[in-house]
């Protein structure tokens, strides 16, 4: 993992402790099914769900692709997916290479291909798609609602065996503004936290 990376994971650890009780009982439920697919020997498959497929979706699947190698499960992937596609946001995608995250553009605009990665040989494809893009797993995969829009727009997630709605506040309000950079690196911390929070509770479920 690359050292910024690593130096950031053990900074956002220390903030377990800050997460809402309730708020860690909705992660825990990522956390029982990773665990489920790691006893039955699947692959563990998360879908993180938002409307446009831009921000908070592609924190959540870059952090939880992240988390995954940090906490050593190697039978994880991790996708995103809106209610409609757009394009991977350029503040988010700044907020992500503060962090460390080496990102590399693979295709052109207006909804570029990226590998995110978070190691020498460990990263992640992202691209802005609908959450049921032939890309995506089609069943047995978990889905997670990162924002309240998505979450009631898709009352039924074909194919999901596990759904857990952990909404989060979006950056794109701050857009233009002078507090568009902090907040983009707000919500990239919280997600990275939570996220870390669920994996490290995965372990004590085996």
């Amino acid at each position: 993992m690359f050292p910024s990376i690593q130096q950031y994971i053990e900074n956002a650890i220390t903030g377990f402790d800050e997460i809402p009780v309730e708020r860690k009982e909705l992660l825990s439920k990522i956390s029982q099914y990773v665990a489920s697919k790691i006893k039955a020997v699947e692959k563990a498959e998360l879908i993180y769900i938002c409307t446009h497929n831009s921000r908070r979706s592609h924190f959540g699947q870059i952090w939880a692709m992240t988390a995954a190698a940090y906490y050593g499960f190697d039978n994880v992937q991790t996708y995103s997916g809106g209610t409609e596609a757009t394009a991977f946001n350029a503040n988010a995608i700044k907020a992500a290479k503060g962090v460390g995250f080496e990102i590399l553009e693979k295709t052109a605009a207006p909804n570029p291909h990226y590998w995110v990665k978070y190691s020498a040989d460990g990263g992640v494809h992202c691209y802005s798609k609908k959450y049921d893009d032939e890309a995506n797993p089609q069943e047995g995969f978990c889905a997670i609602m990162t924002c309240t829009e998505a979450d009631g727009a898709c009352p039924f997630v074909a194919g999901a065996v596990a759904r857990v709605s952990t909404p989060y506040l979006d950056p794109k309000a701050f857009d233009g503004t002078p507090e568009q950079d902090a907040k983009y690196s707000e919500r990239c911390q919280q997600i990275a936290t939570e996220t870390l929070y669920a994996f490290s509770l995965v372990k004590n479920l085996l």
